[in-house]
């Protein structure tokens, strides 16, 4: 009898959601964000918060048609109740002593990316059907792994994160906190989350992070790589300056040398032809004195 009972309560349950989905509004959804393996609570009240729950209908679903967890005066899930998907097997509970203030919310232990998705709360049997709308965004925020690979004139940096959602943001910034461009791989695993590697080449030295987030949910940065690049070296141009100073020297030192030595040159030649004609000057007087002194005698 039971099972009869829950049979017929799923179907009606399924029939009004479809209803309920198909002529909700996008206004009504609320969007709820959460880290994984974090506990997220899924609010569902009625707008009479005097009515109580304990021993009404209302179910839980996700995506329209996965069984997340139904109450029907005192029987859930695991509690009389069987066929909640393997997912949410011993995950999912409700708030017991809330019913009775109209409160069907629920609480999903340790969120995964695979919980991503759109929930639906109804209550069936209500004089008007209410349903609600919650759109559950799980973000997986690891520590990013990189690697260095350098040669003489560049680096190339990777960064790896696994078993994250295929809409996170990640990238490499520069001291300068400036993105750097690169490729990025993905690679989709079973279980839905996604494996994503990011490559950046670099050819300047400088201290390098992978950062990897996610709107409102993850911020991850990781441990500074600093990279030294064997850049050109100027010391060449450096010696072969000096190299050109040095001649330059030699040559004015020989320049200069080279004056000073014909100055000194022209000094002692004209002193040379001074005396010489001096000498000259002198012989006669000499001759016309002795030839004097001879005529006395």
């Amino acid at each position: 009898m039971l099972h009869d009972q829950r049979t017929m309560a799923l179907l009606f349950l399924l029939s009004l959601l479809l209803i309920q989905t198909l002529i909700s509004s996008a206004a009504d959804e609320t969007v709820l964000k959460v880290e994984e393996d974090r506990d997220v609570v899924l609010p569902c009240s009625l707008s009479s918060k005097d009515e109580n729950l304990e021993s009404k209908l209302f179910g839980w679903k996700k995506d329209l048609n996965i069984e997340v967890f139904m109450y029907d005066s005192g029987h859930y899930y695991g509690h009389g109740f069987s066929g909640q998907d393997k997912q949410f097997e011993g995950r999912v509970s409700h708030f017991q002593d809330e019913l009775k203030n109209g409160n069907a919310s629920i609480k999903i232990t340790k969120a995964k990316l695979a919980d991503r998705g759109n929930y639906t709360c109804i209550f069936p049997r209500q004089s008007q059907s209410q349903t609600f709308h919650i759109q559950l965004l799980v973000g997986a925020c690891p520590e990013p792994y990189i690697t260095l690979d350098e040669t003489n004139n560049k680096a190339e940096l990777q960064c790896k994160v696994r078993g994250v959602c295929n809409d996170l943001k990640i990238e490499w910034r520069n001291s300068s906190n400036h993105s750097l461009s690169a490729t990025n791989t993905t690679h989709k695993r079973e279980d839905g989350s996604y494996d994503i590697v990011l490559n950046a080449t670099v050819t300047k030295s400088d201290t390098y992070r992978c950062v990897i987030t996610q709107e409102d949910i993850c911020h991850q940065v990781s441990s500074p790589l600093k990279v030294a690049i064997n850049e050109p070296s100027t010391e060449p141009t450096k010696a072969v300056s000096h190299v050109g100073w040095i001649a330059l020297g030699a040559f004015l030192a020989g320049v200069v040398a080279g004056i000073a030595g014909g100055i000194a040159f022209l000094a002692k030649h004209d002193f040379t032809k001074k005396s010489t004609k001096r000498q000259k000057e002198e012989r006669p007087l000499k001759s016309s004195t002795d030839q004097v002194q001879n005529g006395s005698s």
